[in-house]
């Protein structure tokens, strides 16, 4: 009984030790990380983001922020094991080591008289005919007559002075460190010990992977459901326009689970009405549409004025229970924004490109939604392609000081970043109205905005020219600054109730055939992973052309600095089409800032596959007399494409001076492109 007693006072120990081990480490980690962090703020700090209170640190915030799964599990498991602490040091003082002196209150060597005063002594309080208590019994069987026993019998004194126990030599004991009631089974509890062990160790973790297995199969590693990107696979369009894209967003399964009380009904008719406008119904039949609109999914017709009410700002006419549903649809729609610009992008058969104008209208809703602007104020008007939207997103700007402004010669957006903080500050305190606070409000959020540049080069590798069926590899350092100095930063966007990351998405695409050939989303957020990516693909590429370990050092640091000044490379392949001269176009858009998007065109000359396999030269029976017929052909060719001008290319003398920049050499292009404002985005509006 003691053995067992002892064995299952070790349990806790080990389970303490089990726990420990990760959970240490963990712990030191994790409190570096958090003491490691950056105290410099990357959020707007103008008043309209202050009195939005998205960035507020109470404490009621606070607590949130510390409320992970991964906190919260992390100081669970803290208390555990203080509780575990705590009871191994109550249960060590029951397990002691057999001293019989010390039991019968005597020093090392008394005198057998004295044992047996001691024992009388004891007895008189122990034994159970003096003391019916069941505690002192036990002890007086357990202890007090083993300890007399002990002394008074000579051969259990001989050995106990001897071999330091009454029994004589003891061997060597291994136990087992498992609790008491597993040790002590009987045939009774045997079966129900045996149910217990499969439940615990087979069935409840059988159950617990299938349900979650049943769970995730729904979704994808982004969280979006399957069914959501087959629909959005089915449903794009190549000729989608910008302002059809809400038709194809809201029909996500996770919106379609969204339910629609009898109670939405009355707050839903009042949401149709403040946004009516902007619902693309044909005025002429407004009856009817109103009538077609009202006859779809209960669940779409909800989902789109919820979004048409971000939009719109009419947020202060939601209930309480459409002001939950209305969180929900925002939370969702970045990732869902993500899936669907993947789905424009994705490679389609036969030629295998994406397609441009539904990825344009993508960034855009992503933009509208982010900074809650209308689809409607994107529409082109006078100079600006963009309309009055990018002025929208800054603080205290309504479309009447848009017009205010536009009678002093501000008619574009880049009209308006292109002027001195002074001018501007002259500009709208006399004109628009506005405060020394409100102006520098707009400032604060004109130093937050991004401009990007674009270095851009398509080669062949280890090769001279570009060849027909060549695997072109594309090499671009996308470039970003901010007035106020940051390259990881968070949007001003205060009507987006969460807080939303920039991200870039980076397409390489011919305007005139709509054809994305390359897409890569980038991202300035994480400085350290960029780091680790770009030195393994520099070392790669390096090791690959055959230099040396010196010239593979320095051109890693040379890619770490500009990491580290806010470029990020993003390399991707392609194979070149069929021989001639193409228009391609750069296109780097911003999926929460309107007027930051950057675009640069590039000239790539793909060459005839020559018959003999040599790159640059000719084959034995050509003559040069053809060969200046091929290079006129080229550049009748080449004057085609500078007149054509494509619905998202910039303003005619833009394009003309992004041209005279690009250069073509030997089939290689290179070029840069610059952040193009509000005029570059070239959207389209239905």
């Amino acid at each position: 009984m003691g053995a067992s007693e002892e064995n299952s006072a070790l349990f806790p120990i080990f389970v303490l030790t089990l726990m420990a081990l990760p959970l240490v480490p963990y712990t030191i980690v994790n409190l570096f990380g958090a003491f490691k962090k950056k105290a410099a703020k990357i959020n707007c700090q103008c008043s309209v983001c202050v009195r939005s209170g998205k960035y507020h640190k109470s404490i009621f915030r606070r607590i949130s922020n510390f409320s992970t799964y991964s906190n919260l599990t992390l100081v669970l498991l803290w208390v555990v094991m203080a509780v575990l602490v705590y009871y191994i040091k109550q249960i060590s003082t029951e397990v002691q080591i057999f001293e019989p002196f010390s039991i019968l209150g005597l020093e090392y060597g008394a005198s057998d008289s004295e044992i047996k005063k001691a024992y009388r002594r004891l007895s008189i309080q122990y034994h159970p005919d003096k003391n019916p208590d069941p505690e002192a019994h036990s002890y007086f069987v357990e202890f007090i007559s083993k300890a007399y026993q002990a002394l008074t019998d000579p051969i259990s004194r001989e050995n106990f002075e001897k071999y330091g126990h009454p029994d004589g030599r003891q061997g060597l004991q291994m136990g087992i460190a498992l609790p008491q009631f597993l040790l002590n089974i009987d045939g009774a509890s045997e079966g129900i010990l045996l149910l217990g062990i499969v439940g615990v160790c087979i069935i409840l973790p059988l159950t617990v992977s299938v349900i979650y297995l049943s769970r995730s199969s729904k979704y994808t590693g982004n969280y979006v459901m399957h069914s959501t990107l087959a629909a959005y696979y089915h449903l794009m369009k190549p000729s989608l326009a910008p302002s059809k894209v809400m038709d194809v967003f809201i029909k996500a399964s996770e919106f379609m689970d969204i339910p629609v009380h009898r109670s939405d009904e009355e707050p839903l008719q009042r949401l149709f009405v403040l946004v009516r406008s902007e619902l693309n119904l044909d005025l002429k039949n407004i009856r009817q549409e109103q009538a077609k609109f009202w006859k779809q999914h209960p669940a779409l017709v909800k989902t789109e004025l919820l979004l048409q009410t971000q939009l719109t700002r009419e947020t202060a006419a939601l209930s309480p229970t459409l002001q939950r549903d209305f969180r929900h649809v925002l939370e969702l729609a970045p990732r869902l924004l993500e899936e669907l610009m993947k789905m424009a992008v994705i490679p389609r058969p036969p030629v295998g490109h994406g397609w441009l104008r539904p990825a344009i209208g993508v960034v855009e809703l992503s933009q509208s939604i982010v900074q809650a602007v209308p689809l409607s104020a994107r529409k082109a008007a006078g100079a600006s392609s963009e309309g009055y939207a990018p002025f929208l997103q800054l603080p205290h700007f309504s479309e009447a000081v848009v017009k205010k402004i536009a009678r002093k010669k501000v008619r574009t957006f880049q009209d308006f970043c292109d002027m001195t903080p002074d001018e501007r500050a002259d500009l709208l305190t006399q004109v628009a109205g506005f405060s020394n606070g409100e102006s520098h409000d707009v400032e604060m959020v004109l130093e937050m905005m991004p401009s990007v540049t674009i270095d851009i080069t398509c080669e062949t590798e280890g090769e001279e020219g570009i060849q027909e069926g060549d695997i072109v590899t594309m090499h671009a350092w996308v470039t970003l600054n901010r007035g106020s100095g940051l390259i990881r930063a968070l949007p001003h966007c205060p009507y987006f109730p969460f807080d939303k990351e920039e991200n870039f998405w980076l397409m390489l695409a011919d305007s005139f055939s709509n054809d994305v050939w390359l897409s890569q989303k980038v991202s300035f957020m994480d400085e350290a992973t960029s780091i680790i990516a770009v030195s393994k693909t520099i070392q790669e590429s390096k090791e690959g052309s055959g230099a040396s370990a010196r010239e593979i050092n320095v051109a890693v640091k040379e890619a770490i600095e500009k990491v580290k000044n806010g470029s990020r490379l993003v390399m991707g392949k392609f194979q070149a089409p069929a021989e001639g001269n193409y228009n391609l176009s750069s296109f780097c858009l911003c999926d929460s800032w309107i007027g930051c998007d950057a675009k640069s065109n590039i000239k790539l000359k793909v060459m005839k596959r020559s018959r003999a396999g040599t790159r640059g030269g000719f084959a034995a029976d050509e003559t040069p007399a053809m060969e200046d017929g091929i290079e006129e052909d080229e550049e009748e060719e080449e004057e085609d494409f500078d007149d054509y001008e494509s619905e998202y290319s910039e303003d005619e003398e833009d394009t003309k001076e992004t041209k005279s920049k690009g250069a073509v050499a030997n089939g290689s292009a290179h070029n840069k492109g610059n952040s193009s404002g509000s005029d570059e985005s070239g959207s389209e509006a239905d």
